[in-house]
């Protein structure tokens, strides 16, 4: 039976998994693939520290260039994270002729572009089905199952940190900074939090996530984001009264050419199947025009389930090692020298229903002043919510309106948030309910 000789690059919880997976299921994947992966040799910064899994103190080593160099490796798993050094040990083990493999979303969102063209002009597979979602099959599922349809629309939970900390709200009625807290001692959360609360990791999903729907080269910095840090426990609260559960959602819909492209804090119909992907759990919804609705959902983090997603990419390149063939499928869904640039539309340009939660002084004509200003913007109010005057003296009014341009909001707001009649910045919450 053949040997396919792999080098892991990164010996933290995902590689550990990986190794695991490997030495569990080790007969399975034998029978599977028709030859044995031989785990040779792993490379870290740390390799003294004990790990939850056994292995040969003598594949062991500080070098990744060990791995990179080894003539009888076949496959690199990149698991390091960051930018660098894992970009140029990637380039290094393509330059060597190496398949490779990552889940590393962040360095795929910023200099995929380059990787992946180096990679096809070398004749290289790369599998990155880890990068966004976890073990959720979201990558194959655009590049093969998907692939001869336009995808219409994507909507997408793709942070199960920031989706853990908005179920705790919903569900037991505690404060963001209380149940942030609970992220972070459970494991959820970074010390530091910011990429997962302020959607800096959901863009690196969704960047990734356009390339292969629509086919294009995406700049990351040009997709509008907005974090989850400023909800707070009165919009949980009037958003369960209008019907409603906020997920921090990451958004696609493509409008003849263009692709609209939003991360930010979205208040869901109670009925939908994304409103109800809860816990640190991850899902996507997308609409095929040949496919129609199709939904996606599972683990979108955590040792186990990111190794499963990591080891299919290692027995799919292997298979291809087995034939003599590489560049089957294409990296992406498309070959890199046929992707143009990524036709986004301006978010001055989006057009959908909108929250707004006022704080507002217990006076004669406040809705009256609020009212005529959306209105000289062109925004229709559907409902309207005026509470009893709290302790600090201000009244929560809250709004909702039909479908409105954010260009006309934005106007709205800043002129609205200079009248004397209110205490505090307008929250704005955008509404998603037209979801098939």
């Amino acid at each position: 039976m053949k040997n396919i000789n792999i080098g892991l690059i990164g010996f933290g919880t995902i590689g550990c998994g990986v190794i695991k997976l490997l030495q569990n299921n080790e007969k399975l994947i034998e029978k599977k693939l028709g030859a044995r992966l031989i785990l040779r040799k792993i490379a870290d910064i740390d390799i003294t520290t004990s790990r939850p899994v056994r292995v040969n103190k003598n594949i062991l080593t500080t070098d990744a260039r060990e791995i990179i160099r080894d003539g009888n490796i076949d496959i690199v798993i990149e698991l390091m994270g960051g930018y660098e050094p894992a970009r140029t040990f990637i380039l290094e083990a393509i330059a060597q002729g190496k398949q490779v493999v990552t889940a590393n979303k962040a360095l795929l969102a910023v200099h995929g572009n380059e990787i992946f063209s180096i990679a096809e002009k070398k004749k290289i597979d790369i599998g990155f089905e880890a990068s966004v979602g976890g073990t959720i099959p979201i990558i194959r599922t655009l590049k093969e199952s998907l692939i001869a349809n336009n995808i219409k629309s994507i909507y997408g939970i793709m942070n199960g940190t920031a989706n853990f900390i908005l179920t705790k709200m919903t569900d037991e009625g505690k404060d963001f900074a209380v149940v942030l807290k609970e992220a972070q001692k459970l494991g959820y959360a970074e010390a530091d939090p910011t990429y997962d609360i302020e959607g800096v990791d959901t863009a690196h999903k969704l960047a990734i996530t356009l390339s292969l729907a629509y086919g294009c080269k995406v700049k990351l910095d040009d997709i509008y984001r907005e974090g989850i840090s400023e909800i707070s426990q009165q919009d949980v609260i009037f958003a369960r009264e209008l019907d409603y559960r906020i997920k921090l959602l990451a958004i696609a819909i493509l409008h003849n050419g263009m692709v609209e492209a939003r991360i930010h804090p979205t208040m869901i119909n109670s009925g939908h199947l994304l409103a109800n992907v809860n816990r640190n759990y991850n899902a996507f919804h997308l609409i095929g025009d040949a496919s129609g609705p199709v939904f996606l959902y599972g683990q979108g983090a955590g040792m186990m389930p990111t190794a499963s997603a990591v080891v299919s990419d290692i027995i799919d390149i292997s298979r291809n090692i087995l034939e003599g063939v590489t560049g089957c499928i294409p990296l992406r869904t498309q070959k890199e020298k046929t992707m143009g640039d990524i036709n986004l539309m301006p978010m001055d340009n989006i057009e959908t229903k909108y929250y707004f939660r006022f704080s507002a002084v217990d006076r004669p004509g406040v809705l009256s002043k609020i009212s005529g200003i959306l209105g000289e913007n062109n925004i229709s109010i559907a409902t309207v919510i005026q509470k009893a005057r709290k302790e600090d003296g201000a009244v929560p009014v809250v709004m909702t309106t039909y479908k409105a341009k954010e260009k006309n909001i934005r106007k709205a707001l800043k002129k609205i948030d200079k009248l004397d009649i209110l205490l505090d910045k307008t929250i704005l919450i955008r509404i998603e309910d037209e979801m098939v």
